[in-house]
């Protein structure tokens, strides 16, 4: 099915090229970082994680978020999904892809990776986190290819993937909690050291994952001849609606536990997020920003009226995305870091070499994204036809 990647109009073989332009700007620089080190980004002692591993932990919320239409239409016979279940299936494997490319850019240097399967440390969370994150990415390649083939040719497909679509169930529910273990699992850590931080991860990315694959399917219908469904399009946007109301409700139950119990090593992290600390206030615009965007994408998600708006359903959808990407992508890591132990304010932003490989792991991303989607909707056409 690849050669049907290859099929486009002028329009599609620009946007490849474009992104491989970004590939190529990212990699410059991730050849630079190869040579000096991490002391090009913002990193530090006290800041040992950043924007990679942000992006990382946000992402794999995305990958997560694919389960919310292969359950329903595997294990609820909703066959209204079946449109849509490859194309939350695809978004997982470019999720996955960008998750383990940030991985290796985190690393500094990409040999230490074999560490993991040279010396395997069963005690240690980060190697279930390589066990998952490429099971899962396995999972989804095998049941993805095999069902579109199976499609194209239509006939059913083979009876031997199904232990593998329900396996792939728990796997992605897995994949986000083993992630949250990264970080509750550190005692010294006090804005981590929460029970609520994988239901919290989960809400998160039940809301992310499908408002991305909502405005995908948007975009679809609108430059291309596959309509997703209009049905399926508001069962998504349900689901988000739920998920996001739940992801602040997490919030703020962390909130009045901190505050009613006045948990200092906790309190600290949340004041510096929302407040500022010692003067230093970076992150209390975004994370404002992050509650706003939330709060106006529940209002418009809950309300029937707006959420049947599809012009108003793609405005909701983007504003969970960004709030939950501020929350996640800069508040989640920044916030367990500052202050530290000590108590000393070490504030971190990333430079612009960090900005930059960021953006190329990005344009990795839309690349496996575009030629996968290309195959999806080039067979749904065919089988349309």
């Amino acid at each position: 099915m690849l050669e049907l990647a290859l099929k486009g109009s002028k329009k599609y073989f620009g946007w490849i090229i474009a992104l491989l332009v970004l590939v190529g700007i990212g990699f410059g620089f991730y050849l630079h970082q190869l040579d000096y080190g991490l002391g090009i980004t913002g990193m530090s002692r006290d800041v040992s994680w950043g924007f990679y591993i942000a992006q990382f932990t946000f992402l794999v919320g995305v990958a997560a978020g694919g389960v919310m239409v292969v359950t329903p239409y595997y294990l609820h016979d909703y066959k209204a999904f079946g449109r849509v279940t490859i194309l939350g299936e695809f978004l997982a494997i470019a999720a996955i892809t960008m998750c383990l490319l940030f991985i290796l850019a985190d690393l500094g240097q990409p040999m230490r990776m074999f560490n993991v399967l040279l010396y395997p440390t069963p005690t240690s969370v980060l190697f279930w986190d390589m066990i998952v994150l490429n099971g899962y990415l396995f999972l989804n390649i095998v049941i993805g290819w095999n069902v579109l083939e199976a499609e194209r040719n239509n006939v059913h497909y083979p009876m031997w993937l199904k232990p593998l679509i329900y396996l792939s169930i728990p796997w992605a529910v897995g994949i986000h909690t083993v992630t949250a273990f990264l970080y509750c699992g550190l005692p010294g850590r006090g804005f981590w050291l929460t029970a609520i931080l994988a239901p919290r991860f989960l809400a998160s990315a039940f809301a992310a994952g499908p408002s991305l694959l909502i405005l995908l399917c948007l975009f679809i219908r609108k430059f291309t001849k596959f309509d997703p469904g209009k049905e399926q399009i508001q069962s998504l946007a349900k689901i988000v609606a739920y998920a996001i109301c739940l992801n602040v409700f997490f919030f703020l139950c962390e909130v009045f536990v901190v505050f009613y119990s006045q948990i200092p090593e906790h309190m600290l992290h949340l004041k510096y997020l929302f407040m500022g600390l010692h003067g230093k206030a970076s992150l209390v615009p975004w994370m404002w920003t992050s509650m706003i965007l939330m709060v106006l994408g529940i209002i418009l998600l809950v309300n029937p009226a707006t959420r049947k708006n599809e012009n108003i359903l793609a405005l909701a959808c983007v504003t969970v995305f960004v709030g939950t990407w501020i929350d996640k992508g800069l508040g989640m890591i920044s916030g367990g870091f500052v202050p530290s132990p000590m108590e000393h304010v070490t504030e971190y932003a990333p430079t612009p070499p960090e900005l930059m490989i960021t953006l190329g792991v990005y344009g990795a991303g839309f690349l496996v994204l575009t030629i996968l989607y290309k195959m999806a909707i080039s067979v749904k056409e065919e089988v349309r036809s």
